[in-house]
């Protein structure tokens, strides 16, 4: 992995002294190397961790053979080589053995159309000095972050936020309200908004190009047009099974091209067994696996992960911990997150990276399997909801408010869900982590998206014939994915200068998911229904049945416990109001309402509480 920076069309002589403080700001991204590139009004900057082509030659900013292109790029291309065959009649004299140099070469053969041939994560800028022109791109999935901002009259761009301000000290950190709202409505910023009015998120799948002033933005690959082929329900399901056996092992082969050493996440659940057990389906030597176990059995999966080890006979690496430990990570945590971040199993993800990076440089990782074959509980509350909105509204209404009464956190919360519209409304409430708390912003702020707007726009998007459940689906993969668990993954491993790789989210598997009829999905009573049958190849079934337990952290207790005062402190702070606009009586409300126990608010009051390093 790497860090990336540059500035195009600004009308300001390029600074080094600021172009290294941009590029100090992520120097866990690339602690191997860095460059420096600068010609007229574009400078280009880059921090390298070396995994291909460690050697001098892999240096970047990468310059093209004919002079003409400039490369600043983050990621991995999987199929570099075969791209590297299809284009020996472009290039005869490869001068490295990365994937940087095929991207310059494949771009001067394609233009912006090389972004269909690639499989891979990545965040890149390619400089014409030709026509004065930057191009902008990212991977499909969203793997990868890139930000931008216009500035004096031109462009900046970055891997992180921190340091398009450290490179411009003068861009404005003024706040977005509209990010701010969705953030305290999502628990993430969906692309484009951030936290700043200045710096926008280019979306996943998205490509920019800028030129003597003008910025145009488009998109180059979408899942939310991909409809489930219903004839696949007529195929043998061995048939069907095979096809994801070969797609997964495919796409876990190809991400196992490393010079560096390499190993794996292991929870012990479904998604990152499968990826194991199929990395030594590929592969003879012995694979290093790492896992965080916990002292408090309701949050340790270690037992698991061991005994999916043992079977595949990986070279394991655990760390036990007290949740309480994963405190100590909290100064961590805010210098390596500069976006407010609320999701708390950012702490063990950061915990089982600093274990993984004492042995490995690269590891793979298990994100995808729920978004992509119906694995998260909600997905089966919605399925089963869609047949209740078909009652009389007055029925439903009734219900609600009877619920509404009972003096239980879930039943209040239940009431909610059932007094939404529709199954979508439903839908966009369980992912909400507003809830029922109402709103914390000031009276006077009156932002104008919200999560339906941005949630019914995607869905406007989808085809027609789509049901809820396929719906939720589409819009985690577009929203919740990308902005929040993928954020997660990519700045938790990078604090400790580790590669993460993602074979469930390999572009070629996600669209053949995406055509799986619902039924593959969910079937019965049962989740993840075809990547059970399959994982059933590989691994015993009391590793594939046992019940979905995830990287959860007892946010709520802490809070209530060895966080209060630590809590307390940052609501008390007047800057937290000041520059946020949000209003202290709704804020402390929430915070007694937590303390007193009669509700669970703690991932609305984290959420604030993450803004309080950028007061």
């Amino acid at each position: 992995m790497c860090g990336i920076l540059g500035a195009v069309g600004v009308k300001e002589k390029f600074d080094l002294d600021f172009a290294k403080a941009g590029i100090d700001t992520m120097a866990n991204r690339g602690p191997n190397d860095t460059g420096f590139w600068s010609e007229g009004d574009a400078s280009l900057a880059h921090c390298r961790l070396s995994v291909l082509d460690p050697t001098s030659a892999g240096h970047q900013p990468m310059v093209s053979p004919d002079q003409r292109y400039v490369l600043v790029f983050n990621g991995e291309i999987y199929n570099f080589r075969e791209l590297r065959e299809e284009l020996s009649d472009t290039c005869s004299d490869w001068r490295s053995n990365s994937d940087s140099e095929v991207l310059l070469i494949a771009y001067a053969r394609w233009g912006k159309e090389f972004l269909q041939h690639l499989t891979g994560m990545f965040a890149l800028g390619i400089w014409d000095r030709e026509k004065k022109s930057l191009f902008l791109a990212r991977d499909r999935i969203g793997v990868k972050p890139l930000y931008y901002a216009s500035y004096k009259g031109g462009l900046i761009f970055s891997s992180r936020p921190s340091a398009l301000f450290a490179y411009c000290p003068k861009l404005s950190t003024s706040i977005n309200i509209e990010g701010l709202a969705l953030y305290l409505e999502a628990g993430y910023f969906p692309s484009p908004f951030t936290l700043y009015s200045s710096v926008c998120k280019l979306p996943a799948g998205h490509w920019l190009e800028y030129c003597t002033g003008k910025t145009e933005t488009g998109s180059y690959w979408s899942p939310l047009f991909i409809e489930p082929v219903d004839n696949w329900m007529c195929r043998a399901e061995n048939e069907v099974l095979d096809e994801l056996d070969c797609l997964m092992t495919k796409s876990v082969r190809s991400r196992l091209v490393s010079d560096v050493p390499l190993g794996a996440f292991l929870s012990g659940g479904i998604d990152s067994s499968l990826v194991v057990a199929l990395m030594r389906k590929v592969r003879n030597d012995p694979i290093k696996t790492f896992t965080i176990g916990f002292h408090e059995p309701q949050y340790d999966e270690s037992r698991h992960a061991q005994a999916v080890a043992n079977l595949l006979g990986t070279d394991h690496h655990q760390e036990v911990l007290s949740v309480d430990d994963l405190l100590a990570l909290v100064p961590s945590f805010h210098q390596h997150f500069d976006e407010p971040f609320f999701d708390s199993s950012a702490f063990p993800a950061l915990a089982v990276s600093r274990l993984a990076r004492k042995e490995v440089t690269v590891v793979l990782g298990g994100d995808g399997g729920d978004e992509l074959f119906g694995g998260y509980h909600y997905y089966s509350i919605l399925r089963r909801l869609e047949s209740f909105y078909r009652f009389p509204q007055m029925m439903r209404a009734g219900l609600a408010r009877l619920l509404s009464r009972v003096p239980s956190h879930k039943c209040r919360l239940l009431a909610s869900v059932l007094g939404e519209p529709d199954a979508l409304h439903a839908f966009r409430f369980m992912r909400s982590i507003k809830k029922d708390f109402g709103w914390v912003l000031s009276k006077d702020v009156s932002p104008e998206t919200n999560l339906d707007q941005v949630f019914f726009q995607t869905i406007e998007q989808m085809p027609k014939n789509l049901s809820a459940v396929e719906c939720a689906m589409r819009l985690d993969l577009s929203h919740v994915l990308p902005e929040e668990y993928l954020q997660k993954t990519d700045l938790s491993s990078m604090a400790y200068s580790l590669e993460a790789r993602e074979p469930l989210l390999d572009h070629e598997l996600v669209e053949w998911s995406l055509k799986l009829p619902l039924s593959f999905k969910l079937r019965g009573g049962t989740s993840k229904y075809l990547l059970r049958r399959l994982a059933s190849r590989y691994l015993p079934e009391e590793i594939i049945n046992r019940p979905k337990q995830g990287f959860a952290v007892p946010i709520d207790r802490w809070l209530r416990g060895p966080l209060q005062e630590w809590a307390r402190e940052r609501i008390d702070d007047s800057k937290l109001y000041d520059r946020f606009s949000l209003d202290r009586n709704q804020v402390l409300k929430l915070f007694d309402l937590h303390l007193s126990g009669q509700r669970d608010v703690h991932p609305r009051l984290w959420a604030i509480l993450m803004l309080v390093p950028f007061a």
